[in-house]
């Protein structure tokens, strides 16, 4: 009887989850999510390279020419990277839908604009 009446009690009510991805999750002020990073700022220090305990960046080349990877999928989103940044070329975005069905896709290539 319990159960019976523990369910009407509730038929009422609207649900408790979202239909994602037909409804889309605002989050919430401070998530840490997706990096981006500003090669134009990097100077190539390697700090954030050494700093992350998932090694999830990779640096590629040496100093101002370097270019940066980001593998999410290591990524414990910890934001540790962000701060150990001596000149802020690293932040962390809202963007936390990240998921795809190859790998490949998942390895975000940060580069340095070519001059010409």
């Amino acid at each position: 009887m319990a159960m019976e009446r523990e369910l009407l009690k509730h038929l009422a009510k609207k649900p408790a989850t979202m239909l994602y991805p037909f409804e889309k999750y605002q989050p919430i002020e401070g998530t840490r999510a997706k990096i981006e990073i500003d090669v134009t700022k990097c100077i190539g220090c390697g700090t954030c390279v050494f700093d992350c305990p998932a090694f999830a960046l990779e640096m590629v080349g040496k100093g101002l020419t370097c270019d940066m990877k980001w593998y999410p999928m290591q990524c414990v989103y910890c934001g540790q990277c962000v701060e150990s940044c001596p000149r802020n070329a690293i932040k962390q975005t809202d963007e936390f839908a990240l998921a795809n069905t190859k790998k490949e896709e998942l390895i975000y290539e940060f580069k340095r604009p070519k001059n010409e």
